[in-house]
């Protein structure tokens, strides 16, 4: 029996020498592999998710393609995902709205983000930006305040639906500044910036790139960014930190996620590849033009900024009052 013991036990220890982990990463990849977006076609998290496909089939010789499951602010992918067979062979774009929002948001989840989905590295962030239509007289994000709390309930914002990134940017901000505004919500942010460049709705929250445009050419006042530092594109624009708010950010951010028990040796593969693409000159390029941009991770580094995330929002989701849907 002490025999028949030693032997599993050596056998056990063997599946995780280091000869055999870096024997799994070799083998890997070994047939297509399927980068789930959750959102649709277009947008840019599937631009991001191709530009990423088309490099990484370069780099692996092997293809990867670009699966867009929509539905349910990201969670019917990402649940795809979770359940997927652990192999390194289907992986997820996750993201601030299913991956981090999501998890306090929905009163039933298919997935838990902690257990069923391992962090790989981060893609990037992008703020969120408060502009307002050129003929509302409130021109500074001091006077926004100012106004929001003398008058508590009479300023309106048009934003995406309860629970994006934009909308809970507010929430943040109603807790932190002690004002009370009114949503407006829209199932298509763009057209919540429509609407306000049209006079229907005074303000706007949106995420940075879709309004930097109208900000230029002058159809959007831009008040402040959620970003801790000034945006490259609009440096004339302060931020909510030195608008009288230190330690306010908020981010929305795109990142690579695999089912959990997916090998380490193979997340480490993912984790160095990637960022070996990232740093591509040209890919650098793209991503700058779409506004996306911050240092890429460690595995660990991603999984503690999602767990930290998670743990945000859900106090965010709590403070406000916001019924799980």
């Amino acid at each position: 029996m002490r025999a028949f013991l030693a032997a599993i036990t050596a056998g056990i220890l063997s599946l995780h020498s280091p000869a055999w982990v870096q024997a799994q990463a070799q083998e890997w990849p070994a047939k297509q592999i399927t980068i789930v977006v959750p959102f649709g076609a277009g947008a840019s998290p599937d631009i991001v998710g191709r530009l990423l496909a088309d490099r990484l089939t370069r780099l692996w010789g092997q293809q990867v393609i670009v699966d867009n499951r929509v539905g349910a602010a990201g969670v019917l992918g990402t649940a795809f995902v979770a359940k997927s067979t652990p192999d390194g062979h289907t992986l997820l774009q996750c993201n601030i709205a299913s991956n981090a929002i999501a998890m306090s948001l929905f009163a039933k989840m298919p997935y838990d983000q902690v257990r069923d989905l391992a962090a790989v590295t981060r893609i990037g962030m992008m703020p969120n930006i408060l502009t307002a239509h050129p003929s509302i007289p409130i021109r500074t994000f001091k006077a926004f305040i100012d106004y929001a709390r003398a008058h508590p309930g009479k300023i309106s914002y048009s934003a995406g639906l309860v629970g994006t990134s934009p909308q809970l940017t507010m929430e943040l901000l109603q807790l932190v500044a002690k004002i009370k505004v009114e949503h407006i919500p829209y199932k298509i942010g763009a057209q919540a910036i429509t609407d306000t460049i049209g006079g229907q709705v005074p303000f706007n929250v949106s995420n940075f790139p879709a309004t930097v445009s109208p900000v230029q050419n002058g159809r959007l006042r831009a008040l402040a960014v959620t970003s801790a530092q000034r945006a490259a594109q609009l440096p004339q624009v302060p931020t909510f930190q030195e608008s009288g708010f230190p330690g306010y950010e908020v981010q929305s951010w795109y990142g690579i996620c695999a089912p959990s028990a997916t090998p380490a040796a193979v997340l480490d593969k993912l984790n160095a590849d990637l960022n070996t693409v990232l740093r591509m000159p040209d890919v650098q390029q793209r991503l700058t033009e779409l506004m996306i941009g911050g240092p890429q991770t460690s595995r660990e580094e991603f999984d503690q900024y999602i767990r930290a995330e998670v743990a945000r929002w859900a106090q965010v989701i709590k403070d406000a009052g916001i019924p799980q849907q």
